[in-house]
């Protein structure tokens, strides 16, 4: 079981219409954008979070994806650099709250890049995916962050998808849910991997929350073998965030 306490959201900006997507395609419909965000904002509610809502950031049209600035961890908080240049000046924008909420506070520092959507933390083990927003000096940065933790860290190649936690997430325990490569990848075998289809993919992104599993909403199979772990599922729409390559973890950073 995964138990958190917080989260921090971000209010996405009218600028979201125009943030990074690597496929082209329909952009996203902000009146919509901001309607789900408020229900995503609820479903974590639900699961016992007490939410902190920033105010958006129209200068950055992806800062609603908080997660990537920062990766928290009990009384840390490590800024990360994130690997998309547009994207730099959002670790400042949220680097004072996290001083007020964290005792320690630690950044990356170039050359290192780090997406916090890359990084997937387990109950001894941060992996760190090798995307093209993060790089191994970022990694090692990272690691060396955690070391006092009594952490182990692993690197992960990606492979066709933006973050490792985009097509990989911890459930608890030894049980994850992946798609693609990461079904294969050594790393994880000797784990329970619930396998995702490449046409249920956006499935794979989930968050496990203390007694409940939030998921994207529409994928009726991955409800159905998720239900099979026992916990509360509880589904959340996010297509709009999706067309800009988004998915459920990176809308928060949970503690």
């Amino acid at each position: 079981m995964i138990n958190f306490s917080q989260a921090i959201v971000r209010t996405p900006g009218r600028s979201l219409v125009s943030g990074l997507s690597g496929t082209p395609g329909a952009k996203p419909v902000y009146e919509k954008a901001l309607e789900q965000h408020q229900a995503y904002s609820e479903a974590l509610q639900q699961c016992g979070l007490n939410v902190t809502c920033l105010p958006c950031l129209e200068e950055y049209p992806d800062s609603v994806f908080v997660e990537d600035a920062a990766v928290v961890f009990k009384d840390l908080a490590i800024v990360t650099a994130p690997g998309a240049p547009s994207r730099a000046g959002e670790v400042d924008a949220i680097s004072s709250l996290l001083t007020e909420l964290f005792p320690r506070i630690t950044q990356i520092s170039a050359p290192g890049k780090l997406d916090g959507g890359d990084v997937m933390m387990t109950e001894g083990c941060c992996y760190v995916g090798m995307s093209q927003r993060t790089n191994k000096n970022g990694a090692e940065q990272l690691f060396k962050a955690l070391v006092d933790y009594g952490f182990a860290g692993e690197v992960v190649p990606v492979s066709g998808l933006l973050h490792l936690k985009t097509g990989i997430t911890w459930l608890g325990e030894d049980q994850f849910i992946a798609t693609g490569i990461h079904l294969q990848q050594e790393q994880f075998q000797g784990y329970k991997l619930l396998e995702v289809s490449a046409e249920q993919a956006g499935a794979a992104n989930c968050i496990a929350i203390n007694d409940k599993i939030l998921m994207a909403a529409g994928f009726a199979n991955v409800r159905r073998q998720l239900e099979t772990l026992g916990r509360e599922i509880i589904e959340v729409d996010i297509s709009e965030f999706a067309k800009i390559d988004g998915g459920l973890t990176c809308l928060s950073l949970r503690f």
